[in-house]
């Protein structure tokens, strides 16, 4: 109860001064993060926020489809009743909720905002830069300002031949260290998943299939991920996943929770015919010696052009895919931050007891 109330008051704070500077305990003060009002408000009055990211916005996509994405994107998660928090870095200032103005500077910058993990931000800021967040960078400044719940896509993880190069993504050691839920399609199909479970498990991380068994592999609903490989709790409902996020948050873990959400089955690919892609790519990226940060976007592009992925209508696109599953994220990740506003509030109001 006290702690709530203390961070309700740090919010009530924040929404009294939303472009203010965070200060330390001892007073010294911190970089400026400017939260939106709508953001602001809505934190101060504990009602259901979710972060979401901004590489999409400038690097998923050409404007103006890119723009209509986002809007698309935050419009459902406020028909499913939280307030959107789209995450990025403008002139130097690293802003919490964009307006729609905002929004479409990023879009016409596309890919000349910079794409920024965590260890970015500092470069970004102290350039007055422009920077789109991905997931880490997101996360990192959802967990400043208390957001609990971050959508996205899927996941980065550890690359295909990880265990030579050790390209494994910061995604990874974020969800390690920054007690933020992640609701996601999955770790990217292109990556070594099994790997990838088991780094998460010794980070620590709880990683959660959402109504299935089996951990989901971004474009396809399966991944031949099950249980032995890392996920070990299935949550069925968005009050379960407020429930597992509540549970972590009380017991300060101090980590992340993944939450792997299916694509639905409307827009799923066909596994084998991507998977086949996938391989081909692959062969392809060896024969070229294309390894490191230069492989995945390589194959991301070559699986495209062998799908025939051209068009945005066509089921095989990839793009149509990450579109599809970005808005159903979307709207899951908003009914869990809706499920835990109601969950802190029955803690306030001491309908139910916090964990002792």
């Amino acid at each position: 109860m006290a702690s709530s109330a203390l961070s309700r008051l740090s919010n009530i704070n924040r929404h009294l001064n939303p472009t203010a500077s965070l200060f330390d305990s001892d007073g010294a003060s911190r970089m400026p993060v400017k939260i939106s009002l709508e953001v602001s408000n809505a934190l101060s009055r504990g009602h259901a926020v979710v972060a979401l990211e901004s590489t999409i916005i400038s690097h998923g996509m050409p404007y103006p489809q890119n723009l209509e994405t986002a809007k698309e994107v935050e419009a459902i998660v406020r028909t499913n009743g939280a307030v959107p928090a789209t995450v990025a870095i403008l002139d130097g200032i690293p802003c919490i909720g964009l307006s729609i103005e905002q929004l479409e500077r990023l879009a016409i910058l596309g890919t000349q905002a910079q794409k920024t993990a965590r260890r970015d931000i500092a470069h970004i800021v102290a350039a007055k830069g422009n920077g789109a967040t991905t997931v880490s960078a997101s996360m990192f400044f959802a967990s400043m300002v208390g957001i609990p719940v971050f959508v996205t896509g899927g996941i980065g993880g550890v690359h295909r031949h990880g265990e030579n190069t050790m390209d494994i993504s910061s995604d990874l050691t974020e969800l390690g260290r920054t007690p933020v839920a992640v609701v996601s399609a999955g770790v990217k199909s292109i990556l070594d998943i099994p790997r990838t479970l088991e780094y998460l498990e010794t980070q620590g991380v709880c990683v959660a299939a959402y109504k299935t068994n089996e951990f989901p592999a971004f474009f396809t609903e399966k991944s031949g991920s099950k249980w032995v490989l890392g996920v070990h709790c299935r949550v069925d409902t968005p009050e379960d996943c407020a429930q597992l996020i509540d549970a972590s948050v009380k017991l300060k873990l101090g980590t992340g929770i993944l939450i792997g959400v299916p694509i639905p089955k409307e827009h799923a690919a066909s596994g084998s015919l991507i998977e086949s892609a996938i391989q081909l790519a692959l062969k392809e990226a060896r024969d070229k010696n294309i390894i490191g940060n230069a492989e995945t976007p390589f194959l991301l592009a070559r699986v495209n052009e062998l799908t025939g992925g051209a068009s945005l209508a066509s089921r095989l696109s990839l793009t149509a895919l990450d579109i599809a599953l970005v808005k159903n994220n979307a709207a899951i990740g908003a009914k869990i931050s809706v499920a835990l506003a109601q969950i802190r509030k029955s803690c306030d109001t001491g309908d139910a007891q916090p964990v002792s």
